[in-house]
């Protein structure tokens, strides 16, 4: 059979207009990171709690080296192909009212919101999302053909949210309604009767909510934990992953924990680019789910210990200021001086002393930088003077 090349080359306009709409910016935050997080000296813009090793690991799950020697036999095949029983009933453990049928295992958080925006979002669709945010909650609807509208977190008011102003964002038209708790970049946190409060707006209009809740676990005050929105709320979507809190981010494995008639239609995206997730990730972070308590305690730890340490530089700083977080792993820090947060972090970070920060503008927060207060003590208590030594330097 002869083919007409002049008709199946002619352009498609149905096809342009498409492509068009997929178009993304770049992910700020993500492209920063990757430029410098491997040449800094003092890494204080690190959002994970300190990396555990794999020998930490099987010493925090109460298991010995021996334990390794059952993956010998590991036949690596896809494996399971939503996530283990085993992974998925501790994922479920982590919440109130949850269950495996609720739960499926993701190529990390970022993957899980990915997904989430598939299956919820079409163009035309009208969404609300609460910012600062990390980018994904702005950018992939958009991309996607959403209109979306956001809500600040406004500085004057201690990064809290304004829920009459969400409620005033939110209309009959809107789909769904995306927030991180606690927040990134500021680590502002809404409690049960905030969190409630949201959820009855958009239940109001039939909307789902999205919440990441990456950095749950390792709140400053009580148990350390809040709720989660999922289970506050019917139409509530929970995203997390092993990454933040519990300090195994290179299995990268997260989850989607919602309705089980919502996981129904996410799996039908999710076949197209992930299929399954490591089997040794698998096992690995069932065993530390299996040991949560343990994990987020000593990290709990550490974050409250090296906030003083970051709070007490801050009180005796006077070119900074902030809004001391309620939990997560990160801040924003207000800074004086006439340099755009991108110079500001660039003459750092080049500098002799080599630490490193993210810009706000990576943020849609110029003048601001934000510093991670997670990582090992030994860099934290190292990098606040030099970050000041930098200071005077800029007169």
């Amino acid at each position: 059979m002869t083919v007409d090349s002049s008709t199946w080359l002619e352009p498609d306009p149905w096809r342009s207009a498409t492509v068009a709409t997929m178009q993304i910016e770049p992910f700020a935050v993500e492209q920063w990171m990757n430029e410098y997080e491997t040449r800094c000296e003092y890494n204080l813009a690190e959002t994970c709690c300190d990396s555990i090793t794999l020998a930490e690991l099987l010493d925090l799950g109460g298991v010995g080296p021996g334990y390794l020697d059952r993956l010998l036999s590991m036949k690596l095949t896809y494996g399971e192909i939503e996530g283990s029983d085993r992974l998925r009933g501790a994922i479920a453990s982590l919440f109130e009212t949850q269950s495996i049928a609720n739960t499926l295992v993701t190529h990390g958080t970022i993957g899980a919101n990915h997904l989430v925006y598939l299956t919820l979002v079409s163009a035309g669709d009208h969404v609300v999302s609460v910012v600062p945010s990390y980018q994904q909650h702005t950018a992939i609807p958009e991309s996607l053909g959403a209109t979306v509208t956001r809500v600040p977190l406004r500085e004057e008011r201690g990064w809290a949210l304004d829920l009459d102003e969400l409620a005033a964002a939110v209309t009959p038209s809107t789909s769904l309604v995306t927030l991180t708790n606690p927040n990134n970049p500021t680590g502002a946190l809404l409690g049960r009767e905030e969190l409630s409060a949201v959820a009855a707006t958009c239940d109001k209009v039939g909307a789902w909510l999205l919440a990441d809740e990456v950095y749950r676990g390792i709140d400053q005050e009580g148990s350390g934990t809040t709720v989660s929105a999922v289970d506050l709320y019917e139409r509530a979507i929970s995203t997390g992953s092993m990454s933040k809190a519990f300090s195994l981010a290179g299995l990268r494995l997260g989850w989607i924990v919602g309705p089980e008639s919502l996981l129904e239609r996410v799996v039908v995206h999710r076949d197209y680019n992930t299929i399954s997730v490591g089997m040794i990730d698998d096992v690995l972070a069932a065993l530390a789910l299996e040991n949560a308590e343990t994990i987020l305690g000593r990290n709990r730890a550490l974050v409250r210990s090296n906030l003083k340490t970051l709070s007490n530089w801050v009180d005796g700083e006077d070119r900074v200021s902030w809004t001391r977080p309620s939990g997560g792993t990160i801040t924003l820090l207000r800074y004086d001086g006439h340099l755009l947060s991108r110079d500001f972090c660039v003459g750092l970070v080049e500098g002799p002393d080599r630490v490193m920060l993210t810009p706000g503008s990576a943020l849609g927060m110029e003048g601001h930088v934000r510093i991670g207060y997670a990582n090992a003590s030994e860099a934290l208590i190292a990098g606040l003077p030099l970050i000041s030594r930098y200071m005077d330097g800029l007169g």
